[in-house]
């Protein structure tokens, strides 16, 4: 239990996918002006990459490795069950919630391409994780994610009041933030070995 828990924490905060992976960088810097919409982006995404990291898991095992063509197809695979999965995100939000579907615009069909997702799915065979170790990095993965976008999120909500020198408006502020987020998420570098 204590393994999962470090897997956990380790995935969302110590090799965070977006601050210290860099994965997922696009919907991070481009969809992560206003919290409530992060963290919608954040649960969807976190939910297909709890679902992609069980499913990567059980085609790696049961259909890529025993007919030996994991090189070859794997990646076809796992982007092929991670689009199915985004439209499932896509049809599920549309009933629940079409306010955040229509907040969420293009970026929910564009989890689709996150690089994040795929990472993820490619790092569970190298790593040999177990169903259950795959089913928490999945999850820790999305957790990290969230809070990543969130964070950033936040931060640009408060900068929107502030006073910033013309040269650094717009994109500047945006990827001087990510640049100093990323130095406080390193700090966790070395907290759990990974």
């Amino acid at each position: 239990m204590i393994e999962l828990l470090l897997l956990f924490v380790g995935t969302a905060l110590v090799n965070n996918f977006v601050l210290v992976r860099f994965l997922g960088i696009c919907p991070f810097l481009g969809g992560s002006k206003k919290v409530e919409i992060s963290l919608g982006m954040g649960g969807a995404t976190t939910f297909v990459m709890a679902l992609s990291a069980i499913a990567a898991w059980f085609i790696q095992n049961y259909i890529l490795e025993p007919f030996g063509v994991s090189r070859f197809l794997q990646y076809v695979a796992f982007i092929l069950v991670i689009s199915c999965l985004v439209q499932l995100v896509e049809i599920i939000l549309k009933k629940i919630s079409p306010a955040l579907y229509d907040a969420l615009g293009i970026f929910l069909p564009l989890i689709t391409t996150n690089c994040a997702i795929l990472g993820l799915a490619l790092y569970i065979p190298i790593k040999n994780y177990s169903l259950i170790e795959s089913a928490v990095f999945g999850i820790g993965a999305g957790v990290g994610f969230t809070l990543a976008l969130t964070i950033m999120a936040g931060i640009r909500e408060e900068l929107e009041f502030s006073d910033i020198p013309a040269a650094f408006q717009g994109a500047g502020v945006t990827l001087l933030t990510a640049g100093i987020l990323s130095m406080v998420f390193l700090g966790f570098a070395g907290l759990i070995a990974m």
